[in-house]
Formats: C-alpha cells, structure tokens, sequence
C-alpha cells in the first residue's frame, strides 16, 4: 500500500514539474527567460519548455503595434501665444529584451519623450507656423522621438498631432483678418475687372475710330472719284455741244440751254415756299425745245430725221423748231 502511495505521489510530481515547463507564448507576444534572475533568452509565440525552478517568465512584452495618447498641454509659441495641444503616438517594440531591461516603463517614458519634444518642436514656431505645418510638426517630432527610442528596441513609427487650439481671443482676430484679407482680394479682383474692361472699351473705341476713319477715307475717296467722272461726263458733253456749235448746229445749244431750264423748273418745284409757279412761256416752244433735243439725239447715234418716225414732234408755224430763246417773246 505504501510503495503504491508513493508511486502516485512521484506521479503527482513528475506531472507538476512537466507543466510547470511547458510555457505557452501567445501570438503577437514575447517572453523573457531569466535564470536565477538573469536574462538568457525570449520565448516567441508556440510552445517552449524550460526547466523549472531554474528558469522563470521574467516579462510579457506585447510586440504589436501600440497607440500612446499624449495627454493635452498648453505651449507657449515663438510669438508668445499659448495654445492647448495634443497628440498620439504610434510604436511597435521590436526588441523584447531591450524594451524589458533599457529602460524601467516604457510607456510613460515614450509618453513623457514624445511631451518634451512637442513642447520643444512647437515652441520654436510661430502661431500661424503651428496652424498650419502640421505635417512638418509631425515629421521633426517623429525623427526626434524615434532616434531617442532606438535603444529601448522601439519603432517609432507615427506622431500626429491632433488638435491645436489657440485662445478665444486669437481665434476672434483670425477671423477678423481672414475677412479683412477676403474683402482685400474682392477689392482688387474689381478694380481688376473694372481696369480690364476700360481696357477693351478702349480698345473697342479705337478699333471704331479706325474703322469709322477708313470708311471716311473710303467714302471721300469714292465721292471724289464720282466727281471726276461726273466732271469728265460734263467736260465731254460741253465738247460736243462746242463741236456742234462749231459745226453750225443750232439744236446743240438749244439742248444745252434746255437742259438747264428743266433743272431751273424742278428746283422751282421743289421749293417748300412755291405754292403757285407761273411759266411765262408758250407751251409750242416747250414743245419745241424738246423736239430738238431728240432731233440732237437722232443726230449723235446717226440716225436721220424720217418723215415716218414716231418720236418726231410737231414744228413751229414757220417750219423751223425753236428753243426757248429763239424767236420773239410771248405776247
């Protein structure tokens, strides 16, 4: 019975001392050994056995990638303003031994690292520099955080800042210059649009100028070309009434005297002032008149005076056509 009791109690023992052995290491965890209260090695994640009473769990270092908040503060500025800033940090251990043994809490020292160092980055910039580099903050604090946490076997591998938040009265004087600097570009996008279109009146005043001036020139010069013409039309008929003068025609003069009588009686005619206009001449020399004009007419396209011819007018009692001034005056 005695052998027996012992027999399970060795049992009882050998199983203790097997699992007091087995150390079974999560993922995403690493697991420091010490011997005698040294560090030796790390157990990563599975299934490790080591020998018990000479080998113990020192730390449990959690090797994922962690978020640290930096806690809200109040900095001075360059520019002597004070502004409330806070932030997160974003690390992953990468030496469990280093982040174990290099250093005593590795969270409050990266929180109290990543404090100073804001404090230090935003206070050598002004007020609209922290306002809007944001990404130059995060950048300068990152590189100084993270080369400050190598040695305790940390990535630093993001610092963000998360929000800035200048005094009530800074933020009322933003305001009012951000207005004064838009009513600042309103003004001048006016006076720009305004000078631009003075500019193209100008121009379009100019261009008209220069078209109205050239249709002037134009018209002149049109008008003084019908001028010659009409003076030579008038320079060639006065030579060939002079040569049917010279040839001993008188229906030449006549013709010529006639033609400024008929354009006497349509001025008369035209007149606003003439209500009743009394012609003292006989309608036989009116009729006469013009039947030597076509008699002149006949003669200038060489056509002889037929006795059939219709356009032939009546003559005079004394069988010779007069014009207006040949003969005696009307009784």
């Amino acid at each position: 019975m005695i052998p027996l009791i012992g027999v399970l109690i060795l049992a009882i023992l050998v199983i203790m001392f097997l699992m007091s052995s087995i150390k079974i290491v999560r993922q995403g965890y690493h697991y420091t050994i010490e011997h005698f209260g040294r560090f030796t090695t790390v157990a990563e994640p599975g299934f490790n056995f080591y020998m018990p009473f000479f080998y113990r769990v020192g730390r449990k270092v959690n090797m994922m990638e962690q978020v640290l908040d930096i806690p809200g503060q109040e900095i001075i500025t360059k520019d002597n303003a004070m502004v409330a800033v806070d932030g997160v940090v974003f690390f992953q251990v990468l030496d469990a031994a280093k982040a174990a043994y290099e250093v005593s809490d590795l969270y409050t020292a990266i929180m109290q690292l990543s404090t100073t160092n804001l404090r230090t980055v935003m206070g050598s910039m002004d007020l609209d520099e922290t306002l809007s580099k944001r990404d130059e903050i995060n950048a300068r604090l990152l590189s100084v955080v993270d080369q400050a946490t190598e040695a305790w076997g940390v990535k630093i591998t993001r610092v963000e800042v998360r929000d800035i938040r200048p005094p009530a009265d800074i933020v009322n004087a933003m305001g009012r210059q951000m207005k004064a600097e838009r009513e600042k570009r309103a003004v001048i996008l006016e006076a720009e649009g305004m000078r631009a279109s003075a500019i193209l009146k100008a121009e379009g005043e100019k261009q008209s100028q220069i078209l109205q001036a050239e249709g002037t020139r134009e018209a002149a010069f049109r008008s003084a070309e019908a001028r010659e013409r009409a003076a030579e039309a008038e320079g060639k008929a006065t030579q060939l009434v002079s040569d049917a003068i010279e040839k001993g025609s008188s229906q030449a003069i006549n013709y010529f005297i006639a033609q400024k009588y008929v354009e006497a009686i349509g001025m008369f005619a035209r007149s606003p002032n003439a209500k009743t206009i009394l012609f003292p001449i006989e309608a036989t020399q009116l009729i006469g008149t013009l039947g030597g004009i076509g008699e002149l007419a006949r003669e200038a396209f060489g056509k002889g005076s037929g006795a059939g011819d219709a356009g032939t007018l009546p003559a005079t009692p004394s069988g010779k056509r007069k014009g207006p001034f040949e003969g005696g005056a009307p009784s």
